[in-house]
């Protein structure tokens, strides 16, 4: 049985991970492009794990990273399933505002797990209309395990991964579904209490 909440972690840092797109290069992507799209975001997310900043600095910084190269606004808005539907456009941009946010804080809290580690690409392949980009994970004390990046054809982000065989939306979109049930449904309390949660 493989470590959820470790490796959900490590998926949440590389994403900062996914409908409203967030727009972005309207060219076709290449396989060689969706890896250097990949090492890119490896690359940076390093950089910070190693700079010896402090955690708050370090949470902006990832919330910047998962901006950057992630498409936000299509992960929020799944992470929201059926219920993204009822809500206003108003609401969606705020959502999607604190959920960058709360994501960079949750999972940036355990960012001293992996100094030392590293991805290392395998390949990537085009699926269907999105460009797979095969990872291996590294992490001290653990065997080696897959981590599979999707990037949609003609955009220049990800919006979705999966770690070890674990979809990253499907398990975002289970835990804000679960904090939406105890607020009734009400996106609007959901939002608030995103805005410090962590």
């Amino acid at each position: 049985m493989i470590d959820l909440s470790r490796r959900s972690t490590l998926g949440v840092l590389l994403a900062g991970a996914a409908a409203v797109a967030m727009p972005g290069v309207a060219l076709a992507l290449s396989p060689d492009k969706a890896v250097r799209l990949v090492e890119a975001l490896i690359a940076d997310i390093n950089k910070v794990i190693s700079s010896g900043k402090s955690e708050a600095a370090m949470y902006r910084e990832f919330e910047r990273i998962f901006t950057r190269y992630a498409d936000v606004p299509t992960i929020a808005r799944y992470s929201l399933g059926a219920n993204a539907r009822q809500a206003s456009k108003s609401q969606l941009s705020a959502y999607t505002k604190v959920y960058t946010g709360y994501i960079s804080r949750k999972y940036g809290k355990r960012f001293r797990e992996f100094l030392g580690g590293r991805l290392e690409v395998q390949d990537a392949r085009t699926v269907k209309k999105s460009i797979e980009v095969r990872t291996v994970a590294h992490l001290r004390g653990e065997a080696p395990f897959k981590v599979d990046f999707l990037v949609r054809d003609g955009m220049s982000k990800f919006y979705n991964m999966t770690i070890d065989g674990v979809n990253m939306l499907q398990l975002e979109r289970t835990e804000i579904g679960a904090m939406l049930d105890r607020r009734k449904g009400n996106i609007d309390a959901l939002i608030q209490d995103l805005k410090t949660a962590s």
